[in-house]
């Protein structure tokens, strides 16, 4: 991949070079091996970004920018978790308040 690509070409580039390794492995000629690469679920996937509203973006843009926003998703997932938990506790604490009242009008 180039610094200056822009993401239609890297997505081309991924799909020859694993449609090349794809040929040589099996035997099968360039263009069925590029048909069956992109069949796959990763294939479509990379068709669908090389023919999506980032195609012209450069590459490394789209990477550092996809980075950044899976970091954010698992921030926010993190936050949501502990939220949750901090949310389930409080009504742990108020009944091991009633339990103690309950143990200490127990002893006398």
């Amino acid at each position: 991949m180039r610094q200056d690509q822009a993401v239609f070409e890297m997505v081309e580039e991924i799909l020859t070079r694993q449609a090349k390794a794809l040929s040589v492995q099996t035997g099968l000629s360039f263009e069925s091996a590029l048909e069956a690469v992109a069949d796959t679920d990763a294939g479509r996937q990379l068709r669908e970004l090389a023919n999506s509203e980032h195609r012209d973006e450069g590459a490394a843009n789209w990477q550092t920018s996809l980075l950044w926003q899976r970091i954010e998703e698992r921030h926010y997932s993190w936050l949501a978790g502990y939220m949750k938990w901090l949310e389930d506790k409080e009504p742990r604490a108020q009944y091991h308040a009633l339990l103690e009242e309950e143990l200490a009008s127990l002893r006398g």
